[in-house]
């Protein structure tokens, strides 16, 4: 299937073109072309993703990616003679019919009503461009920003009305999962999925690209929202993850560690698999408060005691798990394995627990479209995508 996929869960405006096959033991996605805007700058202001900010930023780059997008696959499909809908039954309407008959800018303008100016930017847009050779839109209906999850859904519904094509929604953290089929062929199962993002901590059992089942949980902060928290407690700007990661990895550099810095690892002998990182948290604000002063070195100090305390955790509770039950693949995704030392750290599990380990690549590992493909085309086998589905933004989408 040939997919278009748009991703608007926090702050990230992500569109894709990307080539699913799937096929009994194997799926695999080509990414055909992708764009993406970052609002990264635009947050620093407010220390973290402004929901009202980042609405507003989606409504007024999607269109701009789409654009970038159809340009691309215009000059394809002209040598695409040969394409034929995967769901002909539901594309081969004639669109002058289907317009006048449904009065279809009416149902568009009022899916687009809420979001200024966007509707005639639509317009003026699809009307410019020939329809894609594509089978199926995929949206991100959740988890994430409900208001910004509102701008994808119905930007993509807008789409499928126009277009005639089928649409559905999709799993924002399945995405993260599915994301290693975009460099790797097969997963085996059962396979451990390990999500750590910015607003998830996850251990996930996967029975089949269908079957997923939760074992353990963050109670309070993702790994990725305390990286940030602590950042700003040393006086770092938003997005600080990666600075405190950087910190860390020049005190080992230095061989200077986390000298007299010492932090807890809440929960790591727990009897369940669940995280909590809130203790760990106010623990880097005490240790600050009873500081003189915060050197450079005491900085590089408490970076490196912060990271490897959450470093720790994620890998006993990960060993944990992979104890319980005998997985052949563990799976790490989510924008957190962007950092080095907890992915080389969690790389070496394939020597010490004889599992294999997955990664997406680094260019997919933060929210992206290309995901949200992959996870659309494995949840259209379970349910057929139809036009303009009833879709809805939720905040805490389960799987």
């Amino acid at each position: 299937m040939k997919i278009l996929s748009i991703e608007t869960s926090c702050d990230e405006t992500a569109i894709a073109l990307v080539e699913v096959t799937i096929k009994e033991s194997s799926i695999t996605a080509d990414q055909i072309e992708s764009e993406l805007f970052s609002q990264i700058d635009i947050h620093k202001e407010f220390g973290g993703v402004f929901p009202a900010v980042a609405k507003r930023e989606h409504a007024k780059h999607l269109p701009i990616l789409l654009e970038k997008i159809l340009k691309f696959q215009e000059t394809r499909q002209r040598e695409d003679k040969d394409w034929i809908p995967a769901y002909a039954g539901m594309t081969t309407q004639k669109m002058d019919s289907y317009l006048h008959k449904n009065d279809i800018w009416k149902e568009i303008e009022a899916l687009l009503e809420r979001e200024v100016g966007l509707f005639e930017t639509f317009k003026k847009l699809v009307t410019a461009h020939e329809t894609p050779h594509i089978d199926t839109i995929a949206v991100t209906t959740g988890p994430g920003l409900e208001p910004a999850l509102w701008v994808g859904i119905n930007f993509a519904r807008a789409l499928s009305l126009y277009w005639n094509i089928p649409l559905v929604g999709t799993n924002h953290m399945k995405g993260h999962i599915f994301s290693v089929l975009l460099d790797q062929k097969e997963i085996n199962f059962p396979a451990l999925a390990l999500l750590i993002s910015g607003g998830h901590t996850e251990l996930v059992e996967l029975n089949s690209v269908t079957d997923f089942n939760i074992i353990g949980k963050t109670k309070d902060d993702a790994v990725g929202e305390s990286y940030d928290k602590v950042a700003r407690m040393l006086g770092i700007e938003y997005p600080g993850g990666p600075e405190i990661a950087k910190l860390a990895q020049e005190a080992r550099e230095k061989n200077i560690g986390s000298g007299d810095i010492r932090l807890p690892r809440p929960m790591i002998h727990s009897k369940d698999l669940d995280f909590s990182f809130s203790g760990l948290k106010t623990a880097v604000l005490y240790t600050i408060r009873d500081l003189s002063e915060i050197t450079p070195e005491i900085r590089m100090n408490i970076a490196h005691e912060f990271e490897q305390a959450v470093t720790d955790v994620i890998l006993y509770k990960t060993k944990k798990a992979l104890e319980q039950k005998g997985y052949k693949s563990l799976i790490v995704s989510g924008g957190v394995i962007a950092n080095t030392y907890l992915r080389s750290q969690l790389k070496a599990l394939e020597v010490t627990e004889g599992v294999e380990v997955l990664f997406p690549k680094f260019t997919d590992s933060t929210d992206n479209a290309q995901m949200i493909a992959v996870a659309g085309a494995i949840e259209s086998t379970k349910t057929a995508p139809i036009i303009n589905p009833e879709l809805r933004a939720q905040g805490n989408l389960p799987y």
